[in-house]
């Protein structure tokens, strides 16, 4: 498949491996989009799994809606249900990175009869992440998500900035040159990061929302150089998943995980997913 439709949305998807493999969904984070994930689907996809790697609601051109209301995170998991089950899949592994990683900790929470294994890269449990505001550093280094708030200034800041800076502050993060100008393209596009910015202005519609433990096998994968994750999140993750449970820190991983550490994370999500009976 190359497209998929939900809630009146059109939806890019990049659809590698066996048709009747068991199905893995890969969730991308801000500002990505589903090519960061080629080389992690590649390899996936010639173990025998078929993935699934949708440009998110917000990303896709036929997927843009208005206002935040359409990005709380019970609309962005209904997306991901939709795409398994349009592809036959009752139950499915998901992979999240960064905002991916939020989704996939929500479906794995909310929807635990649907998920048969979680990777999350980078970003922890919500409550992990929540709690490390108080507690470290966590809050100084999520400044951005306040700015995001602001009606309209953070797509023009970004307009505005222009494509050479945008690529500048992504590689300064640790992101590589070739992801950076894809990305720093969109938000130069009249229209295009409003979208992206929308998924932090809905934060505070899910302030009552709490997520709670983790019962499904989960793999949480962070690096050791990631400029918007602090250690103590990531170390906290543990203490909200009472399922089976494997942190693994990267010495030398930033935070673009899925590009820049493609062949340490390959390994361990392919033993990840062998571990979990289909």
């Amino acid at each position: 498949m190359e497209t998929f439709v939900h809630d009146g949305l059109t939806f890019d998807v990049s659809d590698t491996g066996p048709a009747d493999g068991r199905v893995v969904i890969l969730l991308h984070g801000f500002p990505e989009d589903r090519h960061c994930w080629d080389q992690l689907a590649a390899s996936l996809a010639g173990a025998g799994y078929r993935v699934l790697a949708p440009d998110q609601r917000g990303y896709s051109p036929g997927a843009r809606p208005p206002g935040r209301r359409a990005y709380t995170l019970d609309r962005l998991a209904g997306d991901v249900l939709a795409l398994a089950t349009i592809a036959g899949a009752d139950r499915f592994d998901v992979v999240g990175h960064d905002w991916g990683a939020v989704v996939a900790w929500y479906l794995a929470g909310a929807h635990p009869d649907r998920i048969r294994s979680l990777t999350a890269l980078s970003v922890p449990h919500t409550q992990a992440f929540v709690g490390a505001m108080i507690r470290s550093s966590q809050l100084l280094h999520s400044w951005y998500m306040l700015f995001f708030q602001l009606p309209r200034l953070p797509e023009l800041v970004a307009g505005r900035a222009g494509e050479r800076r945008f690529v500048a502050q992504l590689e300064r993060s640790g992101l590589d040159e070739s992801s950076a100008r894809r990305y720093a393209v969109r938000a130069a596009t009249p229209g295009a990061m409003t979208g992206p910015i929308n998924w932090y202005r809905a934060l505070p519609l899910e302030i009552r929302n709490r997520l709670g433990p983790i019962t499904t096998p989960t793999l949480f994968v962070w690096g050791e150089r990631d400029p918007f994750v602090t250690r103590v999140a990531a170390e906290r993750c543990a203490g909200h998943v009472v399922g089976p449970f494997l942190f693994v820190p990267l010495e030398d991983g930033t935070h673009w995980l899925p590009t820049g550490s493609a062949a340490e994370v390959a390994p361990l999500l392919l033993d990840h997913l062998a571990g979990v009976p289909a």
